[in-house]
């Protein structure tokens, strides 16, 4: 179908206009291809000739029954135009802030409290699915929250939008919700924490500006850390580029930080009167913007709140005290006084009250802090050089100070917060919150504008590839042809900032050289994109600005401050002075070294579009640009390995007006934010899905007779879509759904309307014919009357004469006496008539009274049975019930017995590879005692060999010790021969000489008597030993017969105990079977009672059929209608009511003797059920009592094993003893002084 046939008449279109963006306007006469003019009728009834022409046709306004749709994809033409009035008729006419588009939740702020935040919202929100209720931010983080705890897979929401467009805001109800949901039981009240930490960021990096009056100056990216329970257990915070600037300059009606104003509001209590602060308006850098107030904020209440946060988080007085007190001499720092001294020189007094308050909280010393703000420390190869400032620049100086100061501060608390927040366990996942800057173009941009608007490069690109990936995924979800959609891509506008002598690194590159100009960093720029980038662009009336075309709009960046807020330095001098501040907070701001404060670390390494060459300068690596690309790179890492929800804010109107819609400024936040690019991204493929049952009830008015008789739906809608559409590429059938191409939906719904335009014809067609006919004979019987009224009033006119008046007169007075005649007969009749039908009426109500009773006596006998049979029933209900439920607890009892002696098998078996393991070792013990042994007996008859030795030696002495003695004997005769020759004067020398020898000799001889007793003393002793230890060799070998049959034993104990380890184990297994059948007979058994309440059901509704049917049968009035008066009379009415009664009581009996028979039935089935469950329970004793068994026999092998170490260790230990003595007797007998 051609796009042209769509513009006919009655059809709406849009076209442009200078006030809201786009206005309505009324197709008049039909369009016709080649036609230049289209002949519009606008809203308020003036036509219009819209000059057109046929490729660029004003888009169509979509159908009434998509106007406020909660999804803007689901309009059928999805442009600009469609998009800004289905926000307007949500926003402005039906009062609801979000909607979605696509995967983009838009928010927009309403500048008013909404009901719509309470803790019920967020329990209502709790476990739906994201669109089975209206859109919100708790859809959003309930869908995040599921995905996380389905997928075990990290979530983020990325939360952005102009300054003033409720970012904080919506990220702080997404935490909110997070906190609602995942309580933890514990006291540890992580998600306060989490929440508190929010006013405390609030205080110190939000800020009143002209479009918002709690404006975040700062990125934020909150990591909310859950367990494996989906429960938080901590959270981490990360800081993106805070506007350091806002502490020394604010604009008009602009305010600094609001911790200052709370500070200063609270400048009278007792606690804050060392810091000697005043009211705002004292302070330079507080009063800058002329209004130090906001409407409706309470600054010093403000302040208690934030301490009681800084509390919460575990913050001590004094650890507050000394935030504080910075804060304080930043303050005093902004009113130190600068003087000028000529046009080269500035100066500071030592006496300023603002600098010694200022030294004195920091512990600084005021004559250097007046010296070198003032002055300035050149460093030369060759010299140093002190050089003065004038006064801006020492000005420039003292800001640049504060800044710093500022910085630190806030890193450290970020630090601390971050610290306050951490959590001992591991993290499981996580869901981050990322509250950052949207895309900001104002009159005056510079630096900071430049950094947010790459960092929304980033975001954007990695927007796009995400919707990109998920339009994939639905495609093939539904096996629909996927062809490659061309969708804006802005690498080259991130390449022009982050590659290769790109914008960043020609800035910083400027920053190194020490004459760096921003004007020289701009003629670079010119000379590299000039005319060789389509991105980059010169302005015509300006030198001192450059043009980027991002993928929102065109943005034109001043140059002035661009080095000098890159660099982001204070001079050396001034920072040794607050290095070496007996302030230990301040001086740990300024080391050399210091941990990081922010997660980000010095390793970080940026991967960009093209090489990027890392140069070697320390300087480079700290830049801001520098800093904030790798925070960049990190932030995106982060955002790629998490599954991203967006929420972009919308601010309304500039003048805070609540639900005022401002069209100029919406379309401009669309095209920014992203949501443009997303519905352009889905028009160009299939952005209409219908399910076919959605399709069907819609549209099944355009189908035909033929096509309604197809059993399936979904050929029904196939073969409507190939009749109504000819071409079928502007469809494709997906599993489940229906993909149209854009406007084929309004194509299908102009068919309907026509349909339904023709059927209204002829509706009213029939409809007013009917009113005319019904009109017609009307009239025509209002003519015929009057007609016989006319003529009945002529002929009375004709018929009245004297004879005629008569004779009327005289028939009157006959008439009058005739019909009293007649009257009076009749009374009379009716008279004796009414008596008469008294006296029987009074005598039918008499006997229907008795009827009556009788009936009411028999039902009441009636109702007594039924109630008793009721009563029965009930009671047999509950009893089986209450068998039932012991039967399932009995099955549970033993299924928890069976689980439990599972547990003892596997312990009986592990006890049994246990002592196997320890027969193993004993077996290997007594091999070991056996080589022992071995030992022993080589031991042995090595000392048997050394005593025989022993033995010959001392043979061999004593025979030695006779020749010598037999010498001595020789040598004592020759003495004597010789003393008789000597002369007489020697002979008492002699005699006294031979006394002595005599002596001597008696003396030996008594030496050697003793030797031979000892001798033959320790031959006894040693023979004893060896008959001892030829006892305990005899000993041992018995031991070892005893042992090696104690192992034979072992061992056929042990392969009867692997046999019934096998038969256990198959017994185990047939345990498993016996669970399995279990299991089966319980389903079995659940079954079998489904199908008793089933034909109980059946029973009941059968016999309160066959009762109604009994008692419907027998209808009183219809059978007094059958019946005569005399039969009426002689009726037996107890015996025939007897007959239906007995007739009754049979049919239940039968009944009742029918479930008699199936519950007896159903009780045998639940009898061999619990006979299998008592069948099963002894085959688990006999296997609980045969592992008794085998652990008695296995604990009666371990003692005996036991009992023959002890005793193998026992005889190791005496002949240990006895070789111990056995070596010491020999070696003591050989240090014998005569041997």
């Amino acid at each position: 179908m051609a796009v042209a046939e769509l513009y006919t008449q009655y059809n709406r279109v849009w076209i442009p206009d200078p006030e809201e963006v786009w206005k309505s306007a009324e197709i008049a006469t039909d369009y016709r291809v080649g036609d230049k003019v289209l002949r519009l009728l606008l809203e308020d009834g003036t036509e219009l000739d819209y000059s057109v022409n046929p490729e660029s046709l004003p888009p169509l306004r979509n159908p009434d029954i998509l106007v406020g749709e909660n999804d803007l994809t689901a309009l059928s033409y999805l442009h600009e135009p469609a998009v800004l009035h289905n926000l307007r008729i949500r926003f402005a006419e039906s009062k609801l802030i979000y909607t979605y588009s696509g995967i983009i939740l838009v928010a927009m702020n309403p500048y008013k409290q909404l009901p719509i935040y309470g803790d019920a919202i967020i329990h209502a929100y709790s476990g739906q699915n994201m669109g089975d209720m209206d859109p919100h931010i708790f859809a959003v983080a309930e869908e995040a929250y599921k995905q996380m705890a389905r997928n075990n897979r990290n979530q983020s929401i990325i939360v952005s939008g102009e300054s003033g467009a409720g970012k904080t805001v919506s990220a702080r109800y997404a935490m909110r919700y997070f906190a609602t949901v995942s309580k933890s039981g514990s006291n540890a009240h992580v998600e306060d924490k989490v929440l508190a930490s929010n006013p405390i960021t609030e205080a110190v990096g939000n800020a009143k500006t002209t479009r918002n009056d709690n404006s975040s100056r700062f990125g934020k990216y909150t990591e909310i850390s859950f367990d494996e329970q989906n429960q938080i257990i901590g959270a981490n915070m990360r800081t993106y580029l805070l506007e350091k600037s806002r502490v020394v300059f604010q604009s008009e009606n602009e305010r600094n930080y609001h911790i200052f104003y709370q500070l200063c509001a609270s400048a009278q209590q007792s606690e804050f009167k060392h810091l000697k602060l005043g009211s705002a308006e004292e302070f330079n850098y507080t009063r800058m913007g002329g209004n130090t107030v906001i409407e409706g904020v309470n600054d010093r209440a403000e302040m208690v709140e934030t301490q009681k946060t800084f509390t919460l988080l575990g913050f001590k007085e004094d650890f507050q005290m000394d935030i504080f007190k910075i804060l304080a001499a930043i303050l005093h720092l902004g009113n130190v006084q600068i003087t000028a001294v000529g046009n080269e020189r500035s100066s500071v007094s030592e006496d300023d009250s603002h600098l010694k308050v200022f030294c004195e909280l920091l512990g600084l010393e005021s004559g250097s802090v007046a010296q070198w703000l003032c002055n300035r420390k050149i460093v030369t190869s060759s010299e140093t050089v002190v050089k003065p400032m004038t006064r801006p620049q020492a000005v420039n100086a003292r800001d640049a100070l504060a800044k710093k100061i500022y910085a630190h501060l806030f890193d450290f608390i970020v630090e601390r917060i971050n610290q306050a927040l951490q959590f001992s366990g591991k993290q499981h996942t996580f869901i981050g919150v990322l509250d950052i800057y949207g895309f900001e173009t104002f009159d005056v941009n510079s630096f900071e504008q430049f950094c947010i608007n790459y960092a929304n490069e980033k975001l954007q690109q990695q927007f796009n590839m995400h919707v990109f990936k998920l339009e994939q995924e639905e495609y093939m979800k539904e096996d629909i042809p996927w062809t490659l959609i061309d969708f804006y891509d802005n690498q080259p506008v991130i390449d022009l900032i982050e590659a290769k002598m790109g914008i960043l690194e020609l800035l910083d590159e400027e920053c190194l050289l020490p004459h760096g100009t921003d004007e020289n960093w701009l003629q670079k720029l010119y000379n590299n994109f000039v005319n060789k980038n389509p991105l980059f662009e010169k302005p015509r009336m300006s030198n001192t600005s450059f043009v980027i075309q991002h993928f929102a709009d065109k943005v034109e960046y001043k140059c002035e401050g661009f080095l000098e807020k890159n660099r982001d330095t204070v001079y050396d001098m001034l920072v040794e002075i607050l290095r070496a501040s007996k302030f230990h907070l301040c001086a740990n701001f300024f080391q050399e070294n210091p941990a990081p404060l922010s997660p980000f670390g010095s390793m970080i390494t940026v991967k960009s579009a093209k090489q990027v060459i890392k140069p070697n300068s320390k300087h480079f690596r700290t830049t801001v640009g520098s800093k904030f690309r790798s925070s960049l790179y990190l932030l995106m890492e982060t955002l790629n390995a998490t599954t991203p929800h967006y929420v972009r804010c919308i601010k309304p109107n500039d003048e805070k007006l609540p639900f005022e819609f401002d069209s100029k400024r919406i379309v401009q936040q669309l095209r920014a934010c992203g949501v443009l690019e997303t519905i352009r991204i889905s028009a160009q493929s299939y952005p209409s899905r219908w399910t076919y049952i959605e399709f069907y009830s819609r549209y099944g008015i355009l189908m035909t007779k033929q096509e309604l008789s197809f059993s399936d739906k979904k050929e029904v809608c196939k073969a409507v879509l190939h009749r109504l559409i000819q071409d079928s590429n502007q469809y494709q059938f997906g599993k489940t759904k229906i993909f149209f191409r854009a406007g084929q939906v309004a194509y299908l719904e102009k068919l309907r309307l026509d349909k339904l335009r023709q059927s209204c014809v002829v509706i009213q067609k029939h409809i007013r014919g009917w009113l005319q006919r019904k009109k017609f004979l009307r009239e025509r019987r209002a003519a015929l009357i009057i007609q016989r009224y006319f003529r009945g009033q002529q002929t009375v006119r004709k018929a009245i004469t004297a004879v005629a008046l008569k004779e009327a007169w005289a028939a009157i007075i006959i008439q009058k006496h005739c019909r009293g005649y007649l009257v009076r007969n009749l009374y009379q009749l009716i008279c004796v008539a009414t008596i008469t039908i008294q006296a029987y009426t009074r005598g039918f109500l008499a006997r229907r009274r008795y009827r009556k009773m009788l009936e009411e006596h028999k039902a009441v006998i009636l109702q007594k049975y039924a109630r008793a049979w009721l009563a029965r029933r009930r009671f047999q209900s509950i009893r089986r019930f209450v068998l039932n439920i012991q039967l399932t607890y009995r099955v549970q009892r033993l299924q928890k017995k069976l689980e439990d002696q599972n547990k003892e098998n596997h312990g009986l078996v592990e006890k049994l590879t246990s002592l196997a393991a320890l027969r193993a070792g004993d077996v290997e013990k007594i091999q070991k005692l056996e080589a022992e042994l071995e030992r022993a007996a080589a031991h042995r008859r090595s000392y048997e060999e050394k005593g025989k030795r022993y033995r010959d030696a001392v043979e061999e002495k004593l025979a030695k010790l006779q020749k010598h003695n037999s010498e001595l004997e020789t040598q004592k005769d020759q003495i004597q021969l010789k003393l008789q020759e000597k002369t007489e004067e020697l002979k008492e020398k002699m005699d006294n000489l031979t006394k002595q020898l005599f002596d001597d000799v008696q003396k030996e001889e008594r030496q050697r008597m003793l030797l031979e007793k000892s001798f033959e003393l320790k031959t006894q002793d040693y023979e004893k030993q060896i008959q001892s230890l030829k006892e305990v060799i005899k000993a041992l070998k018995d031991d070892k017969t005893q042992l090696q049959q104690l192992v034979e034993e072992e061992h056929v104990t042990s392969d009867g105990l692997k046999a019934e380890v096998a038969r256990l184990s198959k017994q185990a297994k047939t345990i498993s079977e016996f669970e399995k059948e279990i299991q089966l007979l319980q389903a079995q058994k659940i079954d079998v009672e489904k199908h008793v309440q089933s034909q109980k059901r059946e029973m009941r509704e059968k016999m309160s059929e066959i009762t109604k049917q009994l008692l419907e049968s027998y209808d009183i009035e219809d059978v007094r209608s059958r019946l005569s008066m005399e039969d009426l009379e002689h009726l037996n009415e107890d015996g025939e009511l007897w007959f239906a009664y007995e007739g009754l009581k049979k049919a239940t009996r039968v009944l009742e003797s029918h479930f008699q028979s199936q519950k007896e039935c159903y009780e045998k089935e639940i009898e061999a059920l619990n006979f299998k469950v008592v069948h099963l329970s002894q085959e688990i004793n006999h296997l609980q009592k045969l592992f008794r068994e085998e652990n008695d026999i296995n604990e009666s092998i371990r003692l005996e094993v036991t009992r023959l170490t002890s005793e193998n260790m026992k005889c190791f230990r005496n002949l240990l003893t006895q070789k111990a003595i056995s070596v010491l007797t020999p070696h003591s007998c050989g240090h014998h002084p005569f041997l």
